[in-house]
């Protein structure tokens, strides 16, 4: 290869990486996948405030493709409007998700409906960018098996997780000289039920990841109680210890938990907004280490859909381990 030829060609290489990195003292680009849900107008807010500092400062939000579900009319009735709030905001808004990734280093996958999100994300990680996936991950456990599984095939960076796993006082809880060892939990949320979705997915999920954020993934067994207003969940840990998820659809809208350690009984995880989740996806961007690990997401999955089918079958125990091992086969058989 002649020098000249090596040039141009090192030069077209160069131009081609500016054109899809932001230069290493420029915040990353962010493209927001769905605009039915506030979260993409609030966590644009927060990650594209020109006061923002440390982690916050390393992300901005520039593009964003509508996406939408018409047969959800928390989706319908709120993407136009999201869509136009954050086009107020400097934001392009695409046509495609290919033209979205064609602008941007990073994704938020924010769609509210969490069965898109399998197609959603396929081009993401064609296309290798880290992505953030908002709750619920899927539609169905085993379309979260199978988009865990296509993130290791593309060696994408992933994860997912509700605001509320990073609530005040959660992340230190596992750990925690002056409470001593976690013996249980006592978590609760507002557990709006959608008919597309299994019953905790929706809104319960919240609860659910606080419960997951104190106890870790080692669930065994679930048996769930179910009437019209109240949902109780209880799960039997691998190492004896009982967690319980009270998921609320009358009555104050609230979250928080009751740690139990075997030193000191003490309340948790109230809401403290989107901001540290969002420094969580911030550092994750720039480090590529997701802060929660795809076996618990997924573990943490499977618990609710093994309380949907304690619910099918009276309120029986239902094993974990097996409903994730169903999933599994279902993703397998898809191949």
């Amino acid at each position: 290869m002649s020098k000249r030829l090596f040039l141009f060609v090192s030069l077209a290489i160069l131009f081609a990486i500016q054109g899809t990195f932001a230069p290493a003292d420029e915040p990353l680009r962010a493209g927001i996948i769905g605009t039915d849900t506030s979260h993409a107008v609030a966590f644009t807010k927060v990650l594209n405030d020109p006061k923002a500092v440390g982690p916050l400062a390393d992300v901005r939000v520039v593009a964003a493709f509508p996406g939408g579900s018409p047969d959800v009319e928390s989706s319908r009735d709120r993407v136009g409007q999201y869509a136009e709030d954050l086009r107020e905001q400097g934001v392009e808004i695409c046509g495609s998700i290919d033209e979205l990734l064609s602008k941007v280093d990073v994704v938020l996958l924010e769609s509210v409906d969490g069965r898109p999100h399998l197609a959603q994300v396929k081009p993401v990680f064609a296309a290798g960018k880290p992505v953030f996936i908002d709750k619920p991950v899927a539609g169905s456990l085993a379309d979260a098996v199978e988009i865990f599984a296509l993130a290791k095939k593309h060696n994408v960076p992933c994860f997912s997780a509700s605001a509320l796993r990073f609530a005040k006082d959660l992340p230190e809880m596992r750990s925690n000289p002056p409470m001593g060892r976690v013996l249980g939990c006592a978590a609760y949320s507002p557990c709006a039920l959608e008919p597309h979705h299994p019953d905790l997915f929706w809104y319960g999920v919240h609860g659910v990841e606080i419960l997951f954020a104190v106890m870790g993934p080692d669930v065994d067994t679930v048996t769930r109680v179910h009437t019209d207003d109240t949902d109780v969940v209880v799960g039997v840990w691998k190492d004896g210890r009982v967690g319980t998820f009270r998921g609320n659809r009358k009555g104050p809208h609230d979250y928080g938990a009751l740690v139990f350690g075997a030193k000191a009984i003490r309340p948790a995880g109230q809401y403290t907004g989107y901001e540290p989740l969002l420094v969580e996806i911030a550092t994750f961007f720039k480090t590529g280490k997701p802060p929660v690990s795809p076996e618990e997401t997924l573990a943490m999955f499977a618990f609710m859909e093994a309380a949907d089918q304690s619910k099918r079958e009276g309120g029986r125990a239902v094993s974990v381990d097996a409903v994730l091992k169903k999933a599994q086969a279902e993703v397998a058989a898809r191949q």
